[in-house]
């Protein structure tokens, strides 16, 4: 992969960021920087870090896709009210090695990753409801 400047902005963006935003987001974002970006070009290079493994491209349950600059194994939670993602702690991380390894032995197999994704509604939202209902 080539160097490019516009590639690194948006990486650093996606490095300086928690909320997993879509490609329409880093766009908007990251125009402050670049004006001359096109959204074109920003999913041509997402496409890229993705496919070279440098961040995450995540399939959330909205149908669109959303990125993450952490590239280590851990899991997300979709909130089905905000449509936020949210990283989840590795709490379970072991158990599921556990699983994959016996996925492996069970028949031969050759697990090379695995991904989990959570639905559900996030505390933000929870805790707004509980506030209205109060």
């Amino acid at each position: 992969m080539n160097h490019s400047r516009q590639r690194d902005v948006i990486l650093d963006y996606l490095k300086g960021t928690s909320s997993h935003p879509t490609a329409e987001e880093v766009y908007e974002n990251i125009r402050v920087l670049e004006p001359n970006i096109s959204l074109g070009t920003v999913y041509r290079n997402l496409k890229q870090l993705a496919d070279n493994g440098m961040i995450q491209r995540l399939h959330m349950n909205d149908g669109i896709d959303h990125f993450d600059a952490d590239t280590s194994c851990h899991h997300h939670l979709f909130c089905t009210n905000c449509c936020r993602v949210y990283d989840l702690e590795q709490a379970g991380a072991d158990s599921f090695s556990r699983n994959m390894n016996f996925a492996e032995l069970e028949g031969g197999n050759k697990i090379e990753g695995f991904v989990i994704y959570f639905y559900g509604k996030c505390r933000k939202c929870i805790s707004a409801e509980n506030e209205k209902n109060a």
